[in-house]
Formats: C-alpha cells, structure tokens, sequence
C-alpha cells in the first residue's frame, strides 16, 4: 500500500485540536491499514518520530437523501502521538 493511499487527510475538530495540545495528530486512514503501516506512514511524508498510534473505526450512519434510504461509509480514524519535540502543521498541507 502506497504511503498515500494509507493516509488519507487530517481530521481538523475541537477534539482534535485539544488532542495536538498533547502531542497528537488526528488523520482519517483507510479502513484496511493497521498500527505499523500508519505509522511508517506519517515518520515518512513529515520526517517526525511517532511514540504510540491509536485507531478508532466509526460506522456510517444510516441517512434519506430524496426519499432513497442511504448508508455512510465508515471512517478509520487514527491518533498519532508524536515524540517530545516533533510537531506536525496540519494546516499548512503536504
């Protein structure tokens, strides 16, 4: 899997933005990536050094659009704790 392909784009929410406060970095990844390749993923393309990955999966939500019932996709969030003095600028983009 591509290093592209596992990160997907950063997650920019209040519970993100007190996460980073922390050390941490919230990305959406795709659903079939696991704990090593996130990481590797984010060491490579920020050239940071990444302490701990913690990943949540969300299921899509069932939702009418024009009367046709419909089903969101599920998200794979992933939290990157990042090591004492790497940070990563989210806002700025790749």
């Amino acid at each position: 899997m591509n290093t592209y392909d596992v990160i997907r784009k950063p997650i920019i929410t209040e519970k993100a933005t007190l996460a980073s406060e922390a050390g941490a970095v919230a990305f959406e990844v795709a659903i079939d990536s696991n704990k090593p390749q996130i990481k590797s993923a984010v060491e490579e393309l920020f050239g940071v050094k990444v302490k701990a990955v913690n990943t949540t999966i969300t299921k899509g939500k069932a939702k009418r659009f024009r009367g046709i019932r419909g089903r969101r996709k599920d998200v794979k969030k992933a939290y990157v704790t990042l090591e004492e003095g790497n940070t990563i600028d989210v806002t700025t983009g790749l």
